[in-house]
């Protein structure tokens, strides 16, 4: 009788290790996304020139958001976030990216260390009040900051940082006021402003895995 229940109380701890271990949460590291690890046209110049490469990380910046608050780069400090580009008036994928986005912040918006940060591209038309009335209309809250500027400045912080580019739009990039950035392209990045992850902001699998590894890195 003895012998019995041991192999039953042995069966069921088994049983139930198995699904501990089935639903704990993935532990994978993440790849941390250097220049070399892109494609060369994708990546600047002087960014492989200065940093050879290795160790890169998001530069400093200052943009003011939806609600005409000025944003740096305090506000990700040791904070997980996503970036994208976009603007408000585009028609094609921009409405697809942030629909998507909207899943992101519903998901991770009670997150204090998590923020995400949308770059318009067309800051000539994105004013203020046009970005505060594109946030109203996806829902977003104080963590989700939709930032206008200096194109300049916008670009280079696209090009030198986050190497948002696609290859065919990377051959093509003139000076910063004759091109227009147009990617799918979202960007996640980790507590120490490093890249670890590029999604396709118009598909949902791509979000899915990216939420995915949002919670990764919360946990790192």
């Amino acid at each position: 009788m003895k012998n019995k229940l041991f192999l039953v109380l042995l069966v069921v701890g088994g049983v139930s290790l198995v699904y501990f271990l089935q639903n704990q949460p993935k532990t994978e590291v993440l790849p941390v996304i250097n220049p070399t690890d892109l494609l060369p046209e994708m990546v600047d110049a002087d960014v492989l020139m200065e940093r050879k490469g290795f160790g890169h990380t998001i530069g400093d910046f200052s943009f003011v958001n939806q609600n005409g608050e000025l944003i740096t780069e305090d506000e990700i400090r040791d904070k997980v976030f996503v970036a994208e580009y976009f603007f408000t008036t585009c028609t094609s994928i921009c409405p697809k990216m942030n629909r998507q986005m909207q899943r992101v912040y519903a998901k991770y918006k009670s997150q204090d260390d998590f923020r995400i940060l949308s770059f318009t591209v067309n800051p000539e038309v994105d004013s203020v009040e046009a970005m505060n009335a594109y946030a109203k209309e996806h829902e977003a809250g104080s963590r989700w900051h939709f930032l206008t500027g200096n194109k300049d400045r916008l670009y280079a912080l696209a090009r030198k940082s986050f190497f948002v580019l696609k290859p065919a739009e990377a051959e093509n990039m003139g000076d910063a006021n004759s091109d227009f950035i147009h990617t799918n392209n979202f960007v996640l990045i980790d507590k120490l402003r490093r890249i670890r992850g590029y999604y396709d902001g118009t598909k949902p699998e791509s979000v899915d895995s990216m939420m995915v590894d949002i919670g990764r890195l919360l946990r790192e």
